[in-house]
């Protein structure tokens, strides 16, 4: 009976041996740096030299503060724009001139704020440079927007509103007008017919990719593709049609320009812009959980593809209202809203508004140079944009994946 009893005290002796053997074992080792293996220590990170690495601190108050922080240099860099686009040409006029005329042509009157000393001076800001001002700003936001909208529908930061023919079929319509040199509205004959074709252009491509009920991103993209050929061999064989005059002005249709911008125009796209954008900010919480995937945002209660026939109607009215008076103008509907997405995160709730202000300034910019950089001539605006944001674009996109170890 006793040799059994002292091989059992001999085993648990050696059994609790080993447990105090392990455990100083253990805290030795975390005193030398290595990693705690227990459930609760400290999520498992190393320490070194006994003391434990800081916690990681939210995000949250920093991302609100880059945010804010965006906000406010866009929204100061638009104002200085603006003014400086209104004070440089081939009139120089002083800054406190220009904000002189601009409350006096509203009815206000500040004696420390001198009226231009020029002649005409307050006639060539009010009837040249202010309209096209606020024509670049509208433009700008309506083509920054519509390109965010479009990635948020498509899931692909490289997409832009071209992809569903809104601005070919614009060109179209456009085109049309000219050959036929249809003048039955004066000088907004050939933007409402660019307007009427670019959402045609767009609802047809929705229909044709619509099945049993549902589209596809891919039958989308497709789509447009496809649509957008089309509407490119028409617009080619309406230049070979063409006599001279009428060719050269739907080419410098296509390139995109501000020049002749006037409050009439200004008027006419103003409510549809400000509307399309109003009506598109409603949208960012559906597009942040389409963002989850589209199973997932169906199980939260978000209608697909009511979002996507919603989004895709927006687009068409800003694309549509933009490119009516200006033309195509390129790159701004792609580029910006990728910035604004690399600066602050992909939330829309942001994202939108952000992407508002960044057309504004890049375009407001773009015209600047665009008026500015050859003596006595103005540039298209499309050629400008495309020829400098390719390239930076291309820069950035390189250096972002860089950064991420490579392409995907």
């Amino acid at each position: 009976m006793s040799a059994p009893v002292e091989r059992r005290d001999r085993t648990q002796l050696r059994g609790r041996h080993s447990v105090v053997t392990d455990s100083q074992d253990r805290t030795a080792a975390e005193g030398a740096g290595a990693p705690s293996a227990l459930p609760g220590a400290e999520g498992g990170a190393p320490r070194r030299g006994g003391v434990a690495p800081p916690e990681p601190k939210p995000r949250g108050g920093r991302g609100r503060s880059a945010v804010g922080l965006l906000f406010l240099v866009l929204s100061v860099v638009l104002v200085l724009a603006t003014l400086a686009s209104a004070m440089i040409g081939q009139l120089f006029i002083p800054p406190g001139e220009v904000v002189g005329s601009f409350f006096r042509g509203l009815g206000l009157s500040f004696s420390w704020l001198p009226a231009p000393g020029q002649e005409f001076g307050h006639e060539a800001l009010w009837e040249v440079r202010f309209p096209r001002v606020a024509m670049t700003i509208l433009v700008g936001a309506a083509l920054a927007i519509a390109g965010a909208l479009m990635q948020g529908i498509f899931g692909n930061p490289l997409a832009e509103p071209g992809v569903v023919g809104v601005s070919s079929g614009a060109a179209v319509g456009a085109s049309f007008s000219i050959l036929f040199g249809f003048t039955f509205l004066g000088s907004f004959t050939t933007p409402l017919f660019a307007f009427l074709a670019g959402l045609a252009t767009t609802a047809l491509v929705y229909g044709l990719a619509r099945a049993h009920g549902r589209t596809e991103v891919v039958t989308l993209i497709l789509t447009g593709v496809a649509v957008n050929a089309v509407a490119g061999a028409a617009i080619s064989f309406i230049v070979f049609k063409a006599p001279t005059s009428a060719r050269e002005q739907i080419v410098f249709w296509q390139m995109g320009s501000f020049n002749g911008s006037r409050w009439e125009q200004v008027s006419v796209i103003l409510p549809i812009i400000i509307a399309g954008i109003a009506a598109s900010l409603f949208l960012a919480q559906q597009l942040d959980l389409l963002a989850l995937g589209e199973k997932s945002a169906r199980h939260l209660g978000v209608n697909v593809e009511r979002l996507r026939m919603l989004a895709m109607i927006y687009v068409a009215l800003l694309v549509s209202a933009a490119v009516a008076f200006a033309g195509i103008i390129a790159f701004v509907g792609l580029v910006v809203p990728h910035l604004v997405r690399m600066l602050i995160g992909p939330g829309h709730r942001a994202l939108l508004p952000a992407s508002v202000l960044g057309g504004a300034v890049l375009l407001v910019i773009a015209d600047l140079g665009a008026r500015t950089l050859v003596e006595f001539a103005d540039l298209p605006i499309g050629m400008l944009t495309s020829l400098v944001g390719g390239p930076f674009f291309f820069y950035l996109l390189r250096r972002s994946r860089a950064a991420s170890g490579g392409w995907a």
